[in-house]
């Protein structure tokens, strides 16, 4: 099996998360993606984020009907950082393989990811483009260690065969949607999830409200 993993805060999850996922779902020939829905992102502010349950289940509401797993494992893993969340997944699912999918954005500021190096040499990835942020991603330094493992995206569905560590840029139309903007335009959304209690789409456990 086959599986696109998608990190993110998702506060709130839209439209955009989902184009995403299903386009590099078909570009990867992946089984499934699941959607991370992370506890506390270490590289954001808590400030303006809205609980657990409430990012979930709006995350559910944008992936409902698609191959899309909504999931909070990593408040059951009890980790933090990405390159801690994969080597508990590899372990938990080994019949599983896992493609870290990230948008250009998150390439611009990977070097200051705990162990990216580690995260590259273990796992394979797909960053998916976003309008705006070529420039520093391709400029950043994590791309300036990266570069020479670039596959050519011809390749991108043989990236089960692939020798770590290997990256594979992946063309998306442009989407302005973001998280910002909705938020911006909504800041209280999160209150239309109040007593939501989302059933985790992996674990099959309750997403208590925190």
């Amino acid at each position: 099996m086959t599986v696109g993993l998608l990190g993110g805060s998702f506060n709130p999850a839209h439209g955009g998360h989902r184009s995403i996922s299903l386009f590099a779902r078909e570009a990867l020939d992946l089984d499934e993606i699941w959607w991370l829905v992370s506890p506390g992102n270490p590289l954001k502010p808590r400030a303006g984020m809205a609980p657990l349950a409430a990012r979930a289940a709006s995350a559910q509401k944008a992936a409902r009907k698609a191959p899309i797993r909504v999931t909070a494992i990593e408040r059951d893993l009890r980790t933090r950082f990405t390159v801690d969340t994969l080597r508990k997944l590899r372990l938990r699912y080994p019949r599983i393989r896992f493609i870290w999918l990230m948008g250009g954005d998150n390439l611009a500021q990977f070097h200051q990811w705990k162990a990216w190096r580690a995260i590259a040499r273990t796992n394979a990835i797909a960053v998916i483009a976003r309008p705006g942020y070529n420039r520093d991603a391709f400029g950043s330094p994590a791309m300036a260690w990266l570069r020479r493992f670039v596959r050519p995206a011809s390749q991108r569905k043989s990236w089960t065969k692939w020798r770590l560590p290997a990256l594979v840029h992946l063309r998306f139309r442009p989407d302005p949607r973001s998280a910002t903007l909705l938020r911006q335009k909504a800041p209280l959304w999160h209150r239309s999830y109040a007593f939501a209690m989302p059933r985790d789409g992996v674990t099959g456990r309750r997403i208590p409200q925190e």
